[in-house]
């Protein structure tokens, strides 16, 4: 395997975060299908990523998607571009938010996570999303 693409991955894995859990949906070369759910009242990490770019569509819940300066409010059927190296983050509401995130570039690996701001305490560098 070309060391640009992702390991092969169980698509049937939950991997529990501070925040919820996420899991891989599907990919190949050069993109990458996850679910995330984050549980009602937290957030993911403020966030950029050096290797690729996000697609995000809201399939349930509500809360808030960041990027950059623009805040959007999140409900089933919102959806957020995040370019390259954009600042980022997702806020679940009152109920817990599902994203599904397709990812696009390379390499795609749970390592490209710059975290700028952490409610759980994980370093700058850590992994996960």
């Amino acid at each position: 395997m070309p060391p640009s693409e992702p390991p092969p991955q169980r698509h049937d894995v939950r991997v529990e975060r501070p925040w919820g859990w996420f899991e891989t949906l599907g990919g190949g070369p050069g993109y990458l299908v996850k679910r995330l759910c984050i549980n009602a009242g937290r957030r993911l990490s403020l966030q950029r990523h050096r290797h690729r770019c996000e697609h995000w569509v809201v399939v349930a819940g509500d809360g808030w998607l960041d990027c950059q300066d623009r805040r959007v409010a999140a409900g089933p059927g919102t959806s957020l571009w995040i370019p390259q190296g954009a600042v980022h983050r997702a806020t679940a509401g009152d109920l817990d938010l599902v994203i599904v995130e397709v990812q696009r570039g390379s390499p795609l690996r749970e390592d490209d996570i710059e975290r700028l701001a952490d409610d759980y305490g994980r370093s700058a560098a850590g992994l996960g999303c």
